[in-house]
């Protein structure tokens, strides 16, 4: 039998509701780590002096370091296991995050920013390998998208304290919203050990005892019946050996257009989007207020993603949900009311999010195991290169019109969606090697 083969057997039940609360848990904390930087800008700045251009650095340095955590943690998963550098991620993610909280300059503050994003850079993209390795081909898009719905509940949590350190006048807001984003990978710590290694791993390096002890320890937890003594685990045939080798080459450079096209869109819109609205708004679209209704919007998005990628397949939803995000883009731009500007940027944030759920189902389902995690890597580095252009391009643009660096995001998006559509492959209930 194959992993897959037992999995199914198996099905979706308590282990894997275990794992998805867990990584689930880490997920929100990273959400945050990363959508912090929009809500606290202008407290960093008021703190120590700055711009909020400058303040803006921190994001800049965050996502350097997620750049960096994505090339070598997503590597060193394939190497040494995915357990190991998830243990690692998040210990850093926790440690990083909580003392940026106690940082006594911008330059210490800068430092620690670094090192959390190399944590949540190294976290991202092995938490969705390890999740897709532990899930049946029936099962695993769905609860993906899932998973992926967790960055909308740090979304939202992040703008609600930043909200509420607002309304209770604290001086230094972006304290309070460092120190709450910590505390779920603080917990995570712990939650993580429970984790087992992946079997699929384990098989690939010829690790069989233990990948059977695994999953006899799924199926018994899922209350399924045991594998038969005499059952062998089968290795699927090998897959290519190269992220740019000839059989995945085209595929590589597609997936790592997407992540980086899709990721300076949606960094793009929510780096700037909180602080313009809460310095300037739109008539009655200011403040921390509508950002909440604005967070709330992704969760929807979610769902319609979990529910495309198994109806429709992973690559129609992406496509589709690509054009919607690139028509409330456009939408923006020629908006000459509150009402129009409130539609467009719920659109963008229901659809965008969609997008990322739709792209974390399909990506681990391209590559084989012994490449999972490095494509996972690669794919999620060009993601905060994405991260890294977006402010500078936003910024260049925003001089000219805010609506300009909108329509912008736009056409990237519609170049996402033809990137997305010259990857002919459809993996949806597809076993992966």
């Amino acid at each position: 039998m194959t992993v897959d083969e037992v999995l199914s057997a198996g099905g979706a039940g308590r282990f894997q509701r275990r794992l998805f609360g867990i990584f689930g848990l880490v997920w929100t904390a990273d959400a945050m780590q990363v959508i912090a930087v929009g809500f606290a800008a202008a407290s960093m700045a008021a703190t120590f002096g700055l711009t909020i251009p400058q303040a803006l650095q921190t994001g800049t340095f965050f996502f350097l370091g997620m750049f960096l955590g994505a090339l070598i943690f997503g590597r060193l998963a394939d190497r040494i296991g995915r357990r190991k550098v998830l243990l690692v991620t998040v210990a850093m993610d926790a440690v990083f995050g909580l003392l940026s909280v106690f940082a006594p300059s911008f330059g210490i503050l800068l430092v620690l920013r670094f090192l959390t994003g190399m944590a949540v850079g190294g976290t991202l993209p092995v938490d969705y390998a390890m999740m897709a390795e532990f899930l049946p081909p029936k099962n695993r898009g769905r609860w993906l998208v899932g998973l992926e719905g967790f960055w909308a509940v740090g979304t939202v949590i992040v703008a609600l304290v930043a909200w509420g350190a607002t309304l209770m006048g604290a001086t230094e807001a972006w304290r309070w919203i460092f120190g709450v984003a910590a505390l779920p990978a603080l917990i995570g710590i712990w939650l993580r050990f429970w984790i087992p290694e992946s079997p699929m791993y384990l098989l690939k390096k010829g690790r069989e005892p233990e990948a059977r002890a695994v999953l006899s320890q799924v199926l018994a937890v899922n209350g399924a019946s045991p594998m038969p003594a005499q059952t062998r685990l089968s290795l699927p045939p090998a897959g290519p050996a190269r992220l740019f080798g000839p059989e995945l080459r085209s595929l590589t450079l597609a997936v790592g257009a997407l992540w980086f096209l899709v990721s300076v869109a949606y960094y793009g819109v929510f780096v700037w989007v909180p602080g313009k609205l809460v310095a300037e708004g739109f008539g009655f679209i200011r403040g921390y207020g509508f950002l909440v209704i604005v967070a709330l919007a992704q969760l929807p998005g979610y769902a319609l993603a979990a529910w495309g990628v198994d109806r429709w397949g992973r690559r129609s939803t992406l496509i589709g949900f690509l054009l919607l995000s690139a028509a409330g883009c456009a939408l923006f731009t020629i908006a000459t009311s509150g009402a129009l500007v409130a539609t467009s940027l719920l659109v963008m944030s229901f659809a965008l999010l969609g997008t990322w759920g739709a792209l974390y189902a399909f990506t681990p389902e391209l590559y084989p195991t012994h490449l999972r995690g490095t494509g996972m890597g690669g794919a999620g580095a060009m993601a905060r290169l994405g991260g890294l252009c977006a402010p500078s391009l936003v910024g260049l643009l925003v001089a000219q019109s805010f609506a300009l660096a909108i329509g912008a995001f736009a056409g990237l998006l519609l170049l996402a969606a033809l990137a997305a559509y010259s990857i002919r492959v459809e993996t949806r209930d597809a076993s992966i090697a």
